[in-house]
């Protein structure tokens, strides 16, 4: 507490110059940051971890921009002796939590907005990414952010996680992760203000006028894409069913196409999973699905010959029921799970059958359809022709409400936006000389 006046009484434009400095740092640094983030989570090297420290790269120079551009109102009042206006403050010092899927740019995603925004940060990231944090921390400080202003806190997030969330000296929190543990924290932190990107179980519906080729090509990106571990990732594939069999044979072509391998190849497209917990879970949820019936069309277990037991090949299984584990948890693995559907009102109802609401993705070359799925699936984002994980970091990014997918929106000025208070400012005109 004693080091937030650091950052917040810095003008927005030292803030923005501070930012911008951040990104160059790790524009330098870049290559060693995306080795570290493959040694440290398992995702390829060329294909993932070099765009996800771009993407980090680009968090920091759009938060310097947006800072300075992030307008308040003057607002009319009926008195005619009163002006009023609004600002926005920074919240004081934000407890931030981060996962290990994308161990660079989720952290930047809170960290570049609190620091343009003038807060300061205590962060805990996910155990198994550590290393990840580390070398982040190295860039900040090379940067030039003032001493205590981002603490970063390693350990098992239980212990220390816990403790930032409920702990007195914070005044807000951010969190990315599972819904189970987003419950907890927005337990531990009952009164403080939250900012939660929880999970996601979306459903990608491809009607029966799509364009069938590039409906497949983009769903199987969300399905495997970081080996399906993501938020957003596609988990659930509502086809019509006079198109299932070219989705189902497009579906297993595309997962065949998949190169498992050593991340750090350039051929490789999929690494392996990054830990056993997640690694359990699909086999769980496979398991569940074989013994209701459902058929494994491509792939379905590990493939532990590549020199670890985490490399999991890319499956596409179909014939499901919707009492099957894939459809009502999130998988977070490298799973296509295909179900069929009846009519569009049929679709919707299936896919707001769930307690998640992130993302949905729809494919038509219907504009009336693609409006009446858009307004009517209960997700914070529904893409129209493209995969699930599509979206662009000053894009709101959120769940919808309802569900079990957050609170609030991360992405660009919105990320901002939560994380400060907007304060009202009334003047009284009389009495002054």
């Amino acid at each position: 507490n004693r080091h937030k006046d650091k950052i917040a009484r810095m003008s927005i434009w030292d803030r923005s110059r501070l930012c911008h400095r951040i990104a160059e740092v790790m524009e330098k640094r870049k290559e060693e940051l995306a080795r570290t983030l493959t040694l440290d989570q398992g995702k390829p090297y060329y294909s993932e971890a070099l765009p996800e420290v771009e993407t980090a790269i680009n968090g920091f120079h759009e938060a310097a921009e947006h800072i300075k551009w992030l307008e308040s109102s003057f607002i009319p009042v009926e008195d005619v002796n009163k002006r009023t206006f609004t600002i926005r403050q920074p919240r004081g010092v934000y407890a931030v939590i981060t996962p290990w899927n994308f161990p660079i740019n989720i952290p930047v995603e809170y960290l570049a907005a609190g620091l343009a925004a003038g807060n300061a940060i205590v962060w805990v990231p996910a155990p198994t990414t550590s290393v990840c944090a580390v070398r982040l921390m190295e860039c900040l400080e090379e940067a030039g952010v003032p001493p205590g202003v981002v603490n970063l806190v390693t350990g098992p997030g239980p212990v220390v996680g816990d403790e930032i969330v409920s702990h007195p000296g914070t005044d807000a929190v951010g969190f990315t992760g599972s819904t189970a543990t987003g419950t907890e924290v927005a337990r531990r932190a009952a009164g403080k203000p939250l900012l939660l990107e929880l999970g996601g179980n979306g459903p990608t519906i491809i009607l029966d006028d799509a364009d069938l080729e590039h409906a497949v090509r983009a769903t199987a990106m969300g399905c495997f894409f970081n080996a399906g571990q993501v938020c957003s990732s596609t988990e659930r594939i509502l086809v019509h069913p006079r198109v299932l069999d070219d989705v189902l044979q497009g579906l297993a072509d595309a997962a065949a196409r998949v190169v498992l391998g050593d991340p750090f190849q350039k051929e490789t497209t999929m690494g392996p999973l990054n830990n056993d917990p997640v690694a359990q879970k699909v086999d769980r949820h496979l398991e569940d699905a074989r013994q209701r019936g459902a058929e494994v069309v491509f792939g379905g277990s590990r493939v532990p010959s590549l020199g670890s037991d985490l490399f999991y090949q890319p499956t596409v299984v179909t014939r499901l029921t919707a009492d099957s584990l894939l459809n009502q948890e999130e998988t977070f693995g490298p799973v296509a799970p295909v179900f069929t559907f009846s009519s569009d009102e049929e679709a919707i109802e299936f896919a707001n059958r769930n307690t998640w609401g992130l993302v949905a993705s729809v494919f038509t070359t219907n504009m009336a359809r693609a409006m009446a799925f858009a307004e009517g699936i209960r997700t914070g984002t529904v893409n129209i022709n493209d995969h699930s994980n599509y979206w662009e970091i000053h894009l709101p990014f959120g769940g919808a409400s309802g569900k079990q997918s957050g609170i609030g929106r991360l992405g660009g000025k919105y990320t901002i936006m939560e994380m400060t208070d907007l304060k009202t400012i009334n003047i009284d005109l009389r009495g002054w000389h």
